[in-house]
């Protein structure tokens, strides 16, 4: 028997598209009474049998046994009488993602082995489709962010437009793993977007395009350094730092860190991020069971520390990015302006599994060094600063605006 948890990967603390169901489907529920009937095959009935099961495949030992008499009657009943045939693959894949679904955990997900590999892709900045993230907002899909130059910037789809339907199929009760599976697609190929955008509806049709967006861009404009970082990926810690070592060579006054849109990613990124203006302090706190697992502190070459700093956050800043902005504004490195933040606060570890998916599961929930949890609520700026509709359609930034001229004083 191949080990059901056969790797641990690194903590994930993000909130754009990785939301799973809340409740099983009728078919989820059918083709978990499978995985469980052949699980239950496999290993025997005895108790101890099972118990021992289940610590190898790395379950704790007081995990209550189950009684899988009734999914197998159940599976017997379907299977008798189901008109159609059963793909053993797609009934375990099933059975994966409506167990992990159950819990009710909108950040706790199954990926299969294809969703594991579009998954990686999102954090590497490589993929194809519209340049659009998205979040849950209410229930409700919605732009969180949209990239420069990319298909959905040049067809008119702005962040915080609500995505109500997707080639003719209304979104209402999606999670976001469904909706990003329904906008992403080939190179070359067309989506319909009905959109919401204030009191009004339209369609868009938006043609998809093979994107490649880094981390982190960075520009100098009055003498004020401008670090945008649009996820915290695998290239986040090497470009944003050499970014901030052009910033020092070039003798700028103060920096711009642009956190909006971002739905965050690897906690040890935002770890080294904070890392660029802190000198050995509490950069986020992790709690599960009520104690205190983990603290992670800074390192100790802050090459923009001392150097005034404002960061700019929205309701599309989540997870890593609240980590950053909380860490830096609670160590009294920076001032927040914008909008209030998303609101997720916790930490999530991708295990690989031995059929090539990942799960990404909630293993703790995560507190800012004055010892906030901001799970829900969010991050409320120092400034509060909202760019009306009239000044996103200018193509007018405020927040930015207020930030320069606040550190050009």
């Amino acid at each position: 028997m191949k080990p059901f948890l056969n790797r641990v990967g690194r903590k994930i603390s993000d909130a754009a598209r990785n939301v799973s169901p809340t409740r099983m489907s009728l078919w989820q529920a059918f083709a978990y009474s499978i995985i469980l009937l052949v699980i239950g095959i496999g290993i025997g009935s005895n108790t101890g049998v099972w118990n021992k099961s289940l610590q190898i495949l790395g379950f704790k030992p007081d995990v209550p046994t189950l009684d899988f008499s009734a999914l197998e009657q159940t599976y017997e009943q379907l299977a008798s009488n189901y008109d159609g045939t059963v793909d053993p693959k797609k009934a375990i894949d099933g059975a994966n993602h409506g167990l992990v679904s159950a819990l009710g955990d909108p950040y706790t997900v199954y990926f299969n082995a294809d969703e594991a590999k579009e998954f990686s892709s999102d954090l590497s900045g490589s993929f194809s489709g519209i340049g659009a993230a998205l979040a849950l907002k209410d229930n409700v899909v919605t732009v969180s962010s949209v990239l420069s130059g990319s298909p959905a910037q040049s067809s008119d789809v702005h962040a915080g437009d609500q995505i109500v339907s997707v080639d003719g199929k209304s979104t209402q009760g999606w999670s976001l793993d469904k909706a990003v599976s329904a906008i992403r697609g080939k190179a070359g190929t067309t989506v319909k977007l009905s959109i919401v955008r204030g009191d009004a509806r339209q369609d868009i049709n938006v043609t998809r395009a093979d994107l490649t967006n880094p981390s982190v861009t960075s520009e100098i404009k009055d003498n004020i350094g401008i670090m945008t970082i649009s996820r915290f990926g695998d290239d986040t810690n090497k470009l944003a730092r050499q970014a901030a070592v052009s910033f020092t060579e070039q003798g700028v006054k103060g920096i711009i860190l642009d956190l909006r849109g971002n739905g965050g990613g690897y906690v040890d990124a935002a770890q080294d991020i904070a890392s660029l203006w802190l000198n050995n302090k509490v950069v986020v706190s992790e709690r599960a069971g009520g104690a205190t697992t983990q603290t992670l502190r800074s390192g100790t070459n802050p090459v923009l520390n001392g150097i005034p700093t404002i960061v700019l956050i929205d309701g599309g800043s989540a997870s890593a990015s609240e980590i950053v902005a909380g860490a830096l504004r609670d160590n009294g490195a920076a001032s927040l302006y914008g909008d209030k933040s998303f609101g997720k606060g916790s930490v999530q570890s991708v295990l690989g599994l031995g059929n090539g998916g990942e799960l990404k599961v909630t293993i703790a929930r995560w507190y800012t060094p004055s010892g906030k949890n901001i799970d829900k609520t969010g991050i409320t700026p120092d400034t509060t600063i909202t760019p009306t509709a009239e000044q996103i359609k200018a193509g007018e930034d405020p927040a930015r605006d207020a930030a320069l001229t606040k550190l050009s004083e």
